[in-house]
């Protein structure tokens, strides 16, 4: 757990400019001069487990920080305006280059995600996704490259983010 505030890094009033911005509780901070309130509430971010005919599951090699070079899963943040399924639908997409389809929901994990020198607080929503040409994969957005592994052959200290490698061993882990 964090030993600091989690908006630590918020040191003006976005609202007026204040300086006295400042912690109103665990999430937020406040400003006494204008009176507003900044709440830091998860951002929804997708996974998505796939798997080919051989009931491998598709990895990619992340090409970006955080985790650059660590393994992860299709996914991504969802966008403003986008449901859940869709943030999933479209990271699938723009990480693999073809389509899919969820085919169920499976459960939600808490993440913290580094960036720019802050901690994205995440709820992650994991989903079974099918696509239909699982030999046409090809890397893209931040997979720098893509590959199936055997459930039994998954090594979980290698995957980047602690919701993925949780919510692996939760669906394989014996």
């Amino acid at each position: 757990m964090n030993t600091y505030h989690l908006l630590h890094t918020f040191r003006y009033c976005p609202a007026c400019g204040s300086a006295r911005f400042a912690d109103n509780d665990a999430r937020s901070r406040r400003c006494p001069d204008c009176g507003f309130t900044f709440y830091c509430n998860a951002s929804a971010a997708t996974v998505a487990i796939i798997r080919n005919a051989r009931g491998e599951i598709l990895l990619t090699r992340r090409g970006r920080n955080p985790g650059k070079g660590g393994i992860g899963i299709p996914g991504g943040f969802v966008d403003p305006g986008e449901t859940l399924e869709a943030g999933c639908l479209r990271e699938v997409l723009e990480e693999t280059g073809v389509e899919g389809r969820i085919r169920r929901f499976l459960f939600t994990l808490p993440n913290v995600y580094p960036f720019g020198g802050f901690e994205v607080q995440t709820v992650d929503a994991f989903f079974e996704v099918e696509i239909d040409t699982p030999e046409a994969v090809r890397p893209g957005d931040d997979a720098e490259a893509l590959f199936w592994v055997a459930p039994e052959a998954l090594d979980y200290p290698a995957i980047a983010m602690p919701s993925v490698r949780e919510g692996l061993r939760r669906l394989f882990a014996k």
